[in-house]
């Protein structure tokens, strides 16, 4: 019994003792609290205040003309702490000073000096004697300042040093690309992040008169070199870019250098606050392929487009799709009156709605689940809410999928757009905008045929109508290629591919496609639907063409791996209707340019309305009744120039006989 009172006593004790010990472990201890730093502070003074005393008398003065001492000292540090309390200075984390935690302890100590200043030569003017030595009094508020600030240094190294040798992970040696102003407050922001994940070792800016000098005593080398060159003679294994004074085209050059000799790459994305060192520190995130586009920023006609959408009622179709939900964010910086978001896809639609509520705007958000191709309830729609400007996302767009189900494409891609246009005229809409794609030009399979006939039929009706006063709808059609990042894409067919250790597919090594972001597209798509006059299809500015094999390698490199070693690049050969390189214009197309660059008119033939209508009308007989040869030989007598690739459906090509059914 008495041993087990023992055991228990001494386990007891030996409980207390370690969680007294942790408490007061610097490890533990994160953060000095208010308290203690105020009480460090009046030491420091105090310290000061004995320190000014002994160096004066050493030289033979009197600090204190008066025998007052035992009244000035407490009269001092009242008015030292009173300053402390006011100017808030024990409120600063100490192991995160910066500049301005050392500007409030100077106004703090300052006007400490001119209050005592101010009672000592007033207790002079009405006594004939001083409290004490102006010389003594400057002294000592010099002496406290340098102190104040001195050990609030020694505590942040200690703590930096303390931590650092406490973390387990090892840090990546990095170069910083940087501006020479912002470099330290990257290199704060980097050494204060937690858990820590890099280690500055030099710099490279495009100021030519900095290179061979050094910031924070770290070495400086200027955008002539090689960047690969400089990480290896500095030892450093990645590479920051946050200057964004560098060119478009030589952040590609030096993040393809990086990527070729294997160096990790990361971007600082824009930083408002280069006070903020958290904020800096969570914005430093891996590259992505996003950032190689070689693009300058796009300039929108913003006052164009605000009198075509401002307080205005805006019906987008496919809202909750990449392309569409791109256009309802860009459309509610234009201040619409109502935003009717269509879409079958209920999920995504209630997702995008949630996120528009949170912008608290003015305008009206409406939410509908509603297929394109149900006309008797589109119609519905148009009747209730009138639409001034419509915005048609909505189509079926993977190519091997329509190759497998042609008659959907049939139904979404050619009636859903002819329910659409027809509606808009109807109702007296003032602009539909309608997103095609490149795949509609010269077509090799379904989903591309499909969208030509879209486009050939909007632009018909837009002549039909024109002669017309009863009717102002304005037709525009806008065409590009792919998009990264949307649904469906390389992009996040890639990514995922990688995550799960590969292999990435591609389906043939020489395969190209024009690229371009869901934000660019969809700025175009706006900036082409206000300039448009009606009937026009308008292409942009692709840029240059990406091999998706290099595309590929890039992503890779980008996740810190090596192509063929860690990932396998597989190629499973082309999928049914899919070309080796995409097009933007027809044989017969000619463009014109427009007062945007990166937007051109395609000059086209355009069909007669009563005879295209029939042979949609014909087309939409074989779909329903799912002859889907009769259907795509159709599709082939509408669109001459679609001609199969890899598909079932080139045999029609080889007969003629088919292709000149009535």
């Amino acid at each position: 019994m008495r041993k087990n009172w023992r055991s228990i006593l001494i386990n007891n004790l030996h409980k207390t003792i370690t969680e007294v010990s942790n408490r007061f472990n610097l490890r533990n201890l994160r953060y000095l609290p208010q308290w203690s730093i105020l009480l460090i502070d009046i030491c420091m003074v105090f310290i000061a205040s004995v320190f000014s005393f002994f160096m004066l008398k050493g030289i033979g003065v009197t600090a204190n003309p008066t025998p007052m001492a035992w009244v000035i000292s407490p009269f001092y540090f009242g008015i030292t702490f009173f300053y402390f309390w006011f100017f808030k200075t024990y409120l600063g984390i100490i192991r995160h000073s910066t500049l301005i935690d050392a500007i409030k302890l100077c106004i703090a100590q300052s006007a400490t000096f001119i209050t005592l200043f101010a009672i000592n030569e007033g207790f002079e003017l009405f006594t004939g004697s001083k409290l004490f030595l102006t010389t003594y009094l400057f002294l000592n508020i010099t002496i406290s300042f340098c102190l104040l600030l001195f050990y609030r240094i020694i505590v942040k190294q200690a703590y930096e040093t303390l931590f650092t040798s406490s973390e387990s992970t090892v840090l990546t040696p990095v170069i910083v690309l940087v501006n020479s102003r912002n470099a330290v407050a990257v290199t704060s922001a980097l050494r204060a992040e937690r858990p820590k994940r890099f280690k500055v070792v030099g710099f490279i800016t495009t100021e030519k008169q900095l290179p061979n000098n050094r910031i924070i005593n770290l070495p400086v080398f200027d955008t002539d070199k090689k960047t690969s060159l400089v990480l290896r003679y500095a030892k450093a294994e990645a590479l920051i870019i946050t200057d964004s004074e560098i060119t478009t085209s030589q952040k590609i050059n030096i993040v393809e250098d990086c990527l070729h000799f294997n160096y990790k790459v990361y971007h600082l994305s824009k930083v408002t606050d280069w006070n903020d060192s958290k904020k800096i520190a969570s914005k430093v995130k891996n590259i992505k392929i996003q950032d190689l586009l070689e693009r300058k920023p796009i300039e929108l006609d913003a006052t164009k487009i605000s009198e075509q959408l401002n307080n205005k009622t805006v019906l987008i179709t496919g809202a909750a799709g990449s392309i569409g939900g791109e256009i309802v964010w860009q459309v509610t910086r234009f201040n619409p009156s109502k935003i009717i978001l269509v879409d079958q896809a209920e999920t995504p639609l209630h997702h995008i709605s949630l996120e528009l509520e949170k912008l608290h705007c003015q305008f009206q958000i409406i939410s509908l689940i509603v297929d394109v191709r149900n006309l008797d309830l589109m119609d519905a729609v148009f009747k209730k809410y009138q639409p001034d400007v419509v915005y048609h996302a909505a189509a079926y767009k993977h190519v091997p999928l329509m190759e497998e189900n042609p008659c959907q494409a049939i139904f979404t891609n050619v009636m859903g757009s002819k329910n659409m246009a027809d509606l808009a005229v109807k109702y007296h809409c003032s602009h539909f905008v309608m997103v095609s794609t490149d795949k509609a030009v010269n077509p090799s399979n379904i989903m591309g045929a499909s969208k030509r006939i879209a486009e050939k039929y909007v632009q018909s009706l837009s002549q039909h109508i024109r002669p017309n006063p009863l009717f102002n709808t304005k037709f525009i059609t806008t065409r590009f290629g792919n998009v990264l990042g949307s649904n469906g894409s390389v992009v996040p067919l890639f990514t995922k591919q990688i995550e799960e250790g590969g292999p990435i597919t591609i389906t043939h090594p020489e395969i190209i496609r024009y690229f371009m972001t869901i934000p660019e597209a969809c700025q175009l798509v706006l900036e082409a639907g206000a300039m448009g006059n009606g009937g026009e299809i308008y292409i942009f500015d692709m840029g240059k063409p990406v091999k998706i094999i290099d595309l590929a390698r890039k992503m890779i490199k980008m996740a810190e791996l090596i192509p063929e070693r860690d990932i396998e690049i597989k190629i499973v050969g082309l999928r049914p209707g899919e070309k080796l390189y995409e097009e933007l214009l027809n044989d017969t197309s000619v463009t014109l340019p427009t007062h945007h660059e990166k937007i051109m008119i395609v000059q086209d033939t355009h069909d007669v309305y009563e005879v295209l209508n029939h042979q949609i009308f014909e087309l939409s007989q074989y779909a329903y009744k799912n002859k889907t040869i009769e259907m795509v030989t159709q599709m082939k007598k509408i669109v001459p120039e679609f001609k199969s690739l890899n598909s079932q459906y080139e045999r029609l090509d080889s007969n003629p006989l088919l292709i000149n059914l009535s």
